[in-house]
Protein backbone atom coordinates (compact mmCIF):
# COMPACT_ATOMS: atom_id res chain seq x y z
CA UNK A 1 0.00 0.00 0.00
CA UNK A 2 2.50 2.59 0.74
CA UNK A 3 5.95 3.74 -1.58
CA UNK A 4 8.82 1.77 -2.11
CA UNK A 5 10.66 4.70 -0.66
CA UNK A 6 8.64 4.97 2.04
CA UNK A 7 9.12 1.74 3.26
CA UNK A 8 12.70 1.67 2.57
CA UNK A 9 13.79 4.50 4.91
CA UNK A 10 11.76 2.69 7.51
CA UNK A 11 12.80 -0.75 7.18
CA UNK A 12 15.44 -1.24 9.18
CA UNK A 13 13.39 0.84 12.08
CA UNK A 14 10.81 -2.01 11.32
CA UNK A 15 13.08 -5.13 11.66
CA UNK A 16 14.69 -4.01 14.66
CA UNK A 17 11.20 -3.10 16.52
CA UNK A 18 10.06 -6.74 15.91
CA UNK A 19 12.79 -8.25 17.18
CA UNK A 20 13.34 -6.10 20.57
CA UNK A 21 11.43 -8.55 22.38
CA UNK A 22 12.96 -11.60 21.10
CA UNK A 23 15.20 -13.51 18.50
CA UNK A 24 12.96 -13.89 15.42
CA UNK A 25 13.78 -15.51 12.24
CA UNK A 26 13.33 -14.17 8.64
CA UNK A 27 9.97 -15.31 7.38
CA UNK A 28 9.00 -14.45 11.07
CA UNK A 29 10.09 -10.82 11.05
CA UNK A 30 8.48 -10.54 7.39
CA UNK A 31 5.03 -11.59 8.47
CA UNK A 32 5.02 -9.83 11.81
CA UNK A 33 5.62 -6.92 9.64
CA UNK A 34 2.82 -7.26 7.17
CA UNK A 35 0.76 -8.60 10.33
CA UNK A 36 1.24 -5.77 12.63
CA UNK A 37 0.55 -3.15 9.62
CA UNK A 38 -2.76 -4.86 9.18
CA UNK A 39 -1.09 -5.75 5.42
CA UNK A 40 0.36 -2.31 4.68
CA UNK A 41 3.51 -2.75 4.57
CA UNK A 42 4.95 -6.70 3.17
CA UNK A 43 8.55 -7.20 2.25
CA UNK A 44 8.91 -9.89 -0.15
CA UNK A 45 11.42 -12.58 1.41
CA UNK A 46 14.62 -11.26 -1.17
CA UNK A 47 14.40 -7.88 0.08
CA UNK A 48 14.63 -8.21 3.78
CA UNK A 49 17.42 -10.70 4.30
CA UNK A 50 19.85 -8.04 2.44
CA UNK A 51 18.31 -5.78 5.18
CA UNK A 52 18.89 -8.28 8.14
CA UNK A 53 22.62 -8.81 6.45
CA UNK A 54 23.39 -5.32 6.68
CA UNK A 55 22.23 -5.05 10.18
CA UNK A 56 24.53 -7.79 11.05
CA UNK A 57 26.89 -6.44 9.10
CA UNK A 58 27.20 -3.04 11.41
CA UNK A 59 26.68 -5.30 14.95
CA UNK A 60 23.22 -4.35 15.36
CA UNK A 61 21.98 -8.07 15.58
CA UNK A 62 23.62 -10.85 15.49
CA UNK A 63 22.25 -14.31 13.80
CA UNK A 64 22.62 -17.73 15.18
CA UNK A 65 21.61 -20.90 12.89
CA UNK A 66 19.02 -23.17 14.84
CA UNK A 67 18.01 -26.85 13.60
CA UNK A 68 15.23 -28.53 15.09
CA UNK A 69 14.44 -32.44 14.37
CA UNK A 70 11.59 -32.35 11.37
CA UNK A 71 12.25 -28.76 10.42
CA UNK A 72 14.47 -26.64 7.96
CA UNK A 73 17.47 -24.92 9.28
CA UNK A 74 16.13 -21.26 10.57
CA UNK A 75 18.43 -18.35 11.47
CA UNK A 76 17.33 -16.65 14.36
CA UNK A 77 18.52 -12.42 14.91
CA UNK A 78 18.29 -10.85 17.86
CA UNK A 79 19.26 -7.14 19.00
CA UNK A 80 22.63 -6.53 20.17
CA UNK A 81 23.58 -3.96 22.55
CA UNK A 82 24.54 -1.29 20.29
CA UNK A 83 21.34 -2.78 18.17
CA UNK A 84 19.48 -1.86 21.51
CA UNK A 85 20.81 1.77 21.32
CA UNK A 86 20.70 2.94 17.45
CA UNK A 87 16.99 1.38 18.38
CA UNK A 88 15.98 3.65 20.89
CA UNK A 89 17.94 6.49 19.26
CA UNK A 90 16.37 6.09 15.47
CA UNK A 91 12.75 5.37 17.32
CA UNK A 92 12.94 8.95 19.07
CA UNK A 93 14.28 10.38 15.48
CA UNK A 94 11.02 8.69 13.82
CA UNK A 95 8.81 10.45 16.32
CA UNK A 96 10.26 13.71 15.81
CA UNK A 97 10.13 13.19 11.83
CA UNK A 98 6.56 12.13 12.23
CA UNK A 99 5.53 15.07 14.77
CA UNK A 100 7.05 17.31 12.40
CA UNK A 101 5.20 15.92 8.99
CA UNK A 102 1.95 15.89 10.99
CA UNK A 103 2.67 19.67 11.92
CA UNK A 104 2.98 20.61 8.23
CA UNK A 105 0.40 18.70 6.56
CA UNK A 106 -2.61 19.21 9.66
CA UNK A 107 -1.95 22.99 9.07
CA UNK A 108 -5.45 24.27 7.21
CA UNK A 109 -5.52 27.68 5.47
CA UNK A 110 -7.89 29.75 7.40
Amino acid sequence: MFGRDLKKGSAELLVLSVIEARPRHGYEIGKLIESRSRGRIAFRIGSLYPILRRLEDRGLIRGRWVEKPGEHRRRFYRLTPEGRGFLAEQRSLWEQFVATINQVVSVRRV
